[in-house]
């Protein structure tokens, strides 16, 4: 199914951008005449992170775009997000997701989306703390 001009625009924003945006940033990027309701904004965010396309990163109430081209296969991602520039970085452990698999099967549980955010600091962040005097 192709995207509609709001999903189509939210998506771009996002790509655009070098961190992680909340709604109300991208609705002050995106608007013009006919897209100027915070509803908007959320109905492409929560389309295009059904679709895969997008990651809502819960402790941030902001959302960034999937690393995978297509969108997300995955069922358990981790997404590391730096405290100082705000990068946020994507990937896929398979046995994470093998254990989260047998702890599913051991207590009968169907889990929905699966991500692990995890918050520090960058390798870029690290270095230039290093160099600081």
């Amino acid at each position: 199914m192709a995207l509609t001009a709001n999903e189509t625009a939210v998506l771009a924003a996002l790509r655009q951008e070098q961190a992680p945006l909340g709604a109300y940033a991208l609705l002050r990027r995106l608007s013009r005449p006919g897209f100027n309701a915070p509803a908007q904004v959320y109905r492409a965010l929560d389309r295009l992170v059904a679709r895969g396309l997008v990651h809502r990163l819960e402790s941030l109430n902001a959302y960034v775009t999937c690393a995978e081209p297509g969108g997300c296969k995955h069922g358990l991602r981790v997404l590391a997000i730096c405290d100082c520039c705000g990068k946020v970085s994507e990937f896929v452990d398979d046995s994470l997701s093998q254990n989260l698999s047998h702890w599913q099967q051991r207590h009968a549980f169907a889990p929905g989306q699966a991500a692990i955010e995890v918050h520090g600091q960058c390798a870029n962040c690290l270095q230039q703390a290093d160099s600081t005097p």
